[in-house]
């Protein structure tokens, strides 16, 4: 039994790493990368969560969702995880292979996240996390979205972004009160950690 669950288990990471690759050459500007996080990335994002205290969570970007599993294991009961993916090939992904009520995917642009969670019926988000590539994306685009995301965080939130570029530091800084900052080596490729507060 335990064979068969591990095999099956191999056959799934395979099939997402694929899926991932495939996607990265099909439409290189949505992907920073081309395999997806590492786990030592997760863990260094997510542990600036306050799990306890968190319970509107916003993913931009969750690709084959290596971040959001991570997310539904530490999020509470009540939880809510809104999953907002551009590529409709991830949509139908997480959809058919993330099983979690509390998981709610949406296919559409982290620039409109105000209209997703208003949609939603949610009126806030307690974190919003981030690995959407910001250096291959218009200057606008990339405005609108730091903006949106500042007006749809609780006062106490957080935005925790992750890239393999700084090129989105002096936006986070012009939109952000506090943007702190940490570095993972153990990744494909390095990665750099920012978290903003308003």
């Amino acid at each position: 039994m335990r064979k068969r669950q591990h095999r099956r288990s191999s056959r799934f990471a395979a099939s997402h790493v694929l899926l991932f690759a495939r996607n990265f050459f099909r439409h290189p500007t949505m992907l920073g990368s081309i395999v997806p996080s590492s786990p030592f990335l997760v863990n260094d994002v997510l542990s600036q969560v306050d799990w306890e205290k968190a319970r509107v969570l916003v993913e931009f970007g969750p690709g084959v969702g290596t971040m959001t599993r991570e997310i539904l294991n530490r999020m509470h009961p009540d939880g809510e995880l809104v999953a907002i993916e551009l590529n409709p090939d991830f949509v139908s992904f997480l959809q058919d292979e993330v099983s979690d009520v509390r998981l709610r995917v949406v296919h559409g642009s982290a620039s409109d996240v105000r209209a997703v969670l208003n949609s939603l019926s949610l009126a806030h988000a307690d974190y919003i996390v981030s690995g959407i590539p910001y250096s291959t994306m218009s200057d606008p685009i990339r405005r609108k979205i730091l903006r949106e995301s500042r007006e749809v965080l609780s006062p106490q939130g957080a935005l925790l972004v992750y890239q393999f570029t700084g090129t989105v530091l002096p936006y986070l800084q012009s939109s952000f009160g506090s943007v702190q900052q940490d570095f993972q080596l153990l990744n494909i490729l390095p990665a750099r950690i920012f978290y903003c507060t308003p």
